[in-house]
């Protein structure tokens, strides 16, 4: 499969950063009032890779990959429904469904990551994603639950979940 899933934000075209999704949101005493959701996708060009962080994932458009050149109008008009069928199911199910279609895609699943969050690093086999949305990671330790980290690939380019 050509497109792949990185925890917790990316998403990836024949193994290099095409996309990534950011998300900020507004609440008091744990729960979500208001939800921003940023997109970028490379269309057309993607950054050098001397600007991304050493060890980062290449980043990668969907012109470079696929040869296809794709207007940010059409994109649009391709995403927008896409995203409104997946926020009413979300609305409707909750998560799981959601989580289910995000691990069929999913970037490395079964196999070696490190997830950093501040200067604590964990090393060890991603073995899914929990209900909440947490990366799970079975360790030397013990299987651990990590709601947010940077996740970088072993083996090969690292990427971070900016």
């Amino acid at each position: 499969d050509a497109f792949s899933l990185k925890w917790p934000n990316d998403v990836l075209l024949n193994g290099g950063k095409l996309a990534g999704i950011l998300l900020e949101s507004l609440g008091q005493g744990g729960r979500v009032q208001h939800l921003a959701i940023g997109i970028g996708v490379n269309l057309i060009a993607a950054p050098d890779p001397s600007l991304v962080e050493p060890g980062a994932v290449r980043p990668v458009s969907l012109l470079g990959e696929t040869g296809l050149r794709i207007a940010p109008a059409a994109f649009l008009d391709t995403l927008a429904p896409a995203y409104a069928r997946r926020e009413a199911s979300f609305t409707r199910y909750g998560f799981a469904p959601t989580r289910e279609a995000w691990l069929a895609h999913a970037a490395r699943l079964g196999q070696p990551i490190r997830a950093r969050t501040g200067q604590d690093l964990r090393e060890g086999i991603f073995e899914t994603v929990d209900p909440s949305g947490a990366l799970v990671l079975k360790t030397v330790q013990g299987r651990q639950a990590i709601p947010a980290a940077e996740v970088f690939f072993q083996g090969g380019s690292d990427a971070s979940g900016d």
